[in-house]
């Protein structure tokens, strides 16, 4: 008899496990087709912003889809402007979450900002707010347009390191809408970058 309950117990924990792990995995998503340099630390990142959604024609971008978006988006927003100032003249960490147009637009920028001999010097101090201002459902494809407030410290130099701009004492406060899209029938469950209206 005390051998069919551990049974009964051992099917339960693995029906909760397998639960479990269904639900994180809806929530996380998995990261797919890509394959360049990124550390460890940054790979989890990209899994929290890889928020998952199904949608099929009767659901809708709820109030907790809306949560999980933002949540990912900020992690996003904060990666993508960090990535920006770093002086290798390349998009590198970042580049799955941008879709190819605002990829190439970013590079340009920064082969530019090096040809003059400049470079930046960005610290991100941190997001005030990160507001949905719309979200649109063409065909299936989800456009969520997002208005951030953040703070950073910036200033350009040139290459004898004197200051082009910015103040490197000094916060100062941005803003940004950006934004981001995903079909909602692929199995890549990662947003992208599709537009910057700053």
């Amino acid at each position: 008899m005390s051998y069919s309950f551990e049974y009964i117990d051992i099917i339960l924990l693995a029906m909760i496990a397998g639960f479990i792990f269904l639900r994180l995995r809806g929530i996380l998503g998995k990261r797919t087709g890509f394959e360049g340099k990124a550390s460890p630390q940054f790979e989890e990142l990209l899994k929290k912003t890889s928020v998952k959604e199904t949608f099929k024609n009767e659901e809708v971008f709820d109030e907790n889809a809306q949560k999980e978006f933002l949540k990912g988006a900020k992690i996003a927003y904060e990666t993508i402007i960090t990535d920006f100032s770093d002086n290798d003249n390349k998009i590198t960490t970042s580049k799955p979450l941008l879709n190819k147009e605002i990829f190439n637009q970013f590079n340009e920028a920064l082969k530019e900002r090096s040809s003059r001999g400049h470079f930046a010097e960005i610290t991100f101090i941190g997001i005030n707010s990160a507001i949905i201002k719309e979200h649109k459902k063409i065909d299936q494809i989800l456009n969520v347009t997002v208005d951030f407030i953040a703070e950073v410290i910036t200033c350009i130099k040139d290459k004898d390191k004197k200051i082009v701009s910015g103040d490197p004492e000094k916060i100062k406060k941005i803003y940004d809408t950006w934004v981001f899209s995903r079909d909602t029938t692929s199995t890549n469950p990662n947003w992208q970058l599709v537009n910057t209206l700053t």
